[in-house]
């Protein structure tokens, strides 16, 4: 499995694109905005020769689904998202708005509901489907088990975890899908977050603040 990353819109928002030997791949977390990130996204589709069958998001903020209908309409992708940030995904223009952020057309419908969805397949590659409730109602992580990959969106960051002061939020929720979902997949587990630097899970366990403290008693939630 090959990964490439992009950082787009304003609010520096990580893209993946996944893909493997059969040139079918995936976008996770689509966030790009505008003509010039659409063409940047569409050269190195086109350059590598990939086919994206899906658009998948690891929840539905709208700094992460800017890009969703683009890769729906252009490749005829379905898009695949939890249910459970539905309400989230159509109060997102008003959100773009909040931010000044003038958007072109958002999705306003999932074609593969990630609250009752096991596993996504693609090629020969299959991405396991973790809940990870907290940031927002309907997060989840995917995890390409043999090279140890794990797409965390805004649950789990370097050495930082996702906000949960906005809507749909939840403190103890994230804490317990960081140390009941995330930390037991091992400690070389690479995680690939929705925004920064790429990291793993053992460091995380040994340098972010908010996991050490829950690991060690000291926060009760």
């Amino acid at each position: 499995m090959e990964i490439k990353s992009f950082v787009f819109n304003p609010i520096q928002e990580n893209t993946y694109v996944v893909w493997d030997e059969t040139k079918e791949c995936v976008v996770i977390d689509a966030g790009n905005m505008s003509a010039r990130e659409d063409r940047i996204l569409a050269d190195f589709i086109e350059e590598q020769g990939l086919k994206p069958v899906m658009a998948v998001n690891t929840h539905c903020h709208f700094d992460h689904i800017l890009g969703v209908e683009f890769v729906r309409e252009t490749y005829g992708a379905k898009f695949a998202a939890s249910s459970a940030d539905n309400a989230i995904m159509l109060g997102s223009k008003s959100h773009c708005a909040m931010f000044g952020l003038e958007v072109g057309e958002l999705p306003e419908t999932i074609d593969i509901d990630l609250a009752s969805t096991e596993e996504l397949h693609f090629g020969d590659t299959t991405l396991r489907v973790i809940p990870t409730p907290g940031h927002t109602p309907g997060g989840v992580a995917l995890l390409h088990e043999e090279s140890k990959s794990l797409f965390t969106g805004d649950t789990l960051f370097r050495e930082c975890i996702g906000r949960t002061d906005l809507p749909g939020g939840d403190y103890p929720t994230i804490m317990k899908s960081i140390l009941g979902n995330i930390l037991p997949l091992g400690d070389e587990v690479t995680i690939y977050p929705g925004h920064g630097e790429k990291s793993n899970i053992g460091h995380e366990s040994l340098y972010n603040a908010f996991v050490v403290e829950a690991l060690n008693g000291e926060v009760n939630f």
